[in-house]
């Protein structure tokens, strides 16, 4: 009878040792809409067929600029929000490995060496006298069975906050490397605003060389000259603005590469076209190309684990030792039979009355699992109105540029008549100032479009994920 019960009791342990207590996990349901309101009806922003098209890799290479392609590679390398990051995972990854070792016991081993002289007033007959030697080495084994899967729990939270902060290296790589595009096409049209500002001012100097020659003439008055020298000033003005933020965003593209602003330069450039066809896939697809999303979804099954393990605490907690070794008086005979000890243990802590306690913790674990449910549709969400945000943009100001340019060649021909009718006395320099206003305006605007337009192309990347594949 008595064999029955202990063999009873042994499938009991077995069979508690793998069952885990908590909800299995289910990744939570999201919204998603079957297609795209903003994609344009053309095939610039196309919906990709699967594995069509899809942005592999290194994504900058799309835009066909050798310097952004330098530059972009050196984000992994050098920038130390990347380096945060991944020392950020790899501590992660770390406690994945502590957790896991929790499946197997603890072994360990104390010799020691006693030397005990007994006070020579309790008497020789009593202890014989002299200095009593003892020579001991003890091993011990500790284990902690994953009954009711506290350790395969803990294991499971650690795995899937490991994870998540694995995606959140790859965002922060995303987020870096669009970064650097964003400030260098930002960079590039200041570029070319400044090369506009230039040759503006080299033809304000020639207007202004124009009417002091006519006031030499008799033809033109001080106050066509006075209008022409403030004209060519605030043109000045504007391209100092325009190259302080030029050097703000080389700055910026300095810091994003791992470098100081001082020991950083580029040479200027321009855009030379527009932005590249990008695929940008189904909605559905996006769940699977955005690292914040993936990080917000395994962040949800860290706090299903974090359930269980609160619900745990409702069962006993059970450890097995066992120890042995040798010891002996004698080191002569320290490693003989005789000499040999062992013991073997087995504990169970149990709380009877803790006034509520694990009761609490376990709803602590039921709201924050709701509450990382909820940021993880509200990422999904967030990341639907980035998509068509760009799309949006992409769209919008594609139109708005196409507008734009018309509107530079009929300010163009609206300067050179006022020109010639400004040397021919029929026209007075205010109107020639207006018209050179208007042109400058309208060339500038038409340049800030273009680098809007490549910056909404690189936040169109990012939002859809950018090469990345979950």
């Amino acid at each position: 009878m008595d064999k029955k019960k202990i063999a009873c009791a042994c499938l009991w342990v077995l069979l508690c040792a793998g069952c885990s207590v908590g909800p299995k996990y289910h990744r939570p349901g999201v919204p998603a809409a079957p297609s795209y309101k903003e994609l344009p009806p053309n095939d610039q922003w196309k919906t990709a067929t699967p594995n069509e098209g899809l942005i592999r890799g290194d994504w900058w290479e799309l835009f066909s600029d050798p310097q952004l392609n330098t530059l972009e590679p050196t984000v992994d390398v050098s920038n130390q929000n990347v380096k945060q990051a991944e020392a950020q995972f790899r501590a992660a990854r770390a406690l994945v490995a502590y957790n896991r070792a929790n499946y197997y016991p603890t072994v360990g081993v104390q010799p020691g060496v006693t030397a005990t002289a007994p006070s020579t007033n309790l008497g020789a007959r009593s202890f014989g006298g002299g200095i009593f030697a003892q020579y001991n080495i003890p091993f011990s084994v500790s284990w902690e069975p994953n009954f009711w899967g506290r350790i395969s729990l803990a294991v499971q939270n650690a795995a899937a906050n490991m994870q998540a902060s694995e995606a959140d290296l790859e965002n922060m790589r995303l987020s870096m490397r669009s970064d650097l595009a964003s400030d260098y096409f930002q960079m590039l049209g200041f570029d070319m605003q400044a090369k506009l500002l230039a040759d503006t001012i080299a033809a304000y100097e020639r207007a202004v060389q124009l009417t002091q020659d006519r006031l030499k003439s008799g033809i033109a008055s001080r106050i066509d000259v006075a209008q022409a020298e403030a004209q060519l000033e605030s043109a000045r003005a504007q391209l100092s603005d325009v190259m302080l933020s030029r050097a703000q965003m080389e700055h910026a593209i300095a810091v994003l590469t791992g470098q100081t602003p001082s020991s950083f330069s580029l040479a200027p450039g321009s855009i030379k076209s527009a932005p590249p066809p990008i695929p940008v896939g189904l909605p559905s697809q996006l769940l699977e190309r955005r690292p914040d999303i993936a990080a917000s979804e395994r962040l949800v099954a860290a706090a299903n684990a974090e359930i269980g393990l609160a619900k745990v605490a409702y069962y006993p907690l059970v450890s097995l030792t066992a120890g042995g070794g040798l010891e002996s008086s004698s080191l002569s005979n320290l490693f003989t039979w005789p000499s040999r000890f062992w013991s073997l243990g087995a504990s169970a802590a149990q709380t009877l009355l803790d006034f509520g306690r694990r009761r609490a913790l376990t709803q602590q674990a039921e709201a924050n699992y709701d509450a990382t449910v909820a940021a993880y549709r509200q990422t999904v969400l967030n990341a639907f109105q980035e998509v068509e945000d760009q799309l949006s943009a992409l769209r919008q100001l594609s139109q708005e540029q196409a507008q734009q340019q018309a509107a530079v060649r009929a300010s163009e021909e609206a300067l050179r008549l006022e020109i010639d009718r400004y040397k021919a006395g029929t026209a007075s320099y205010l109107d020639v100032i207006t018209s050179q206003t208007i042109a400058l305006t309208n060339q500038r605007s038409a340049a800030a479009l273009l680098q809007r337009r490549m910056t909404a192309a690189v936040q169109l990347i990012r939002a859809i994920g950018g090469g990345w594949q979950q």
